[in-house]
């Protein structure tokens, strides 16, 4: 399960990170808003995909999405970007708990 969910926090940082100059430029918001808002969710996307290993991890990964959602009242493309992510994210927690349930499963016929 830990190895999609760090899948999904990579490109989302990327995503994040490429943001950032479309709201500057596109959506006219202030750089001194603009950096720390998309910047600063790049990095706990990051800190997300580090700490995966505890809940924690999980927990601040479902807030990035919501809030990356949220970009969407600035840059509207974000509404669906951000649904687009947070669907991968269910999926990737639904699906890494498949895996993990086969995984061990098979171990346990051995």
């Amino acid at each position: 399960m830990r190895s999609l969910a760090s899948i999904v926090l990579g490109f989302e940082f990327l995503i994040l990170a490429l943001v950032t100059p479309v709201m500057i430029s596109v959506a006219d918001v202030e750089p001194s808003t603009a950096i720390p808002l998309c910047l600063g969710l790049a990095v706990l996307a990051l800190v997300a995909a580090g700490l995966l290993r505890n809940q924690v991890g999980y927990i601040l990964g479902s807030i990035i999405q919501v809030a990356t959602v949220g970009l969407g009242f600035v840059v509207p493309v974000m509404f669906v970007l951000g649904l687009a992510f947070a669907a991968f994210w269910v999926a990737s927690i639904v699906l890494g708990r498949r895996i993990d349930e086969a995984k061990a499963a098979q171990a346990n016929q051995s």
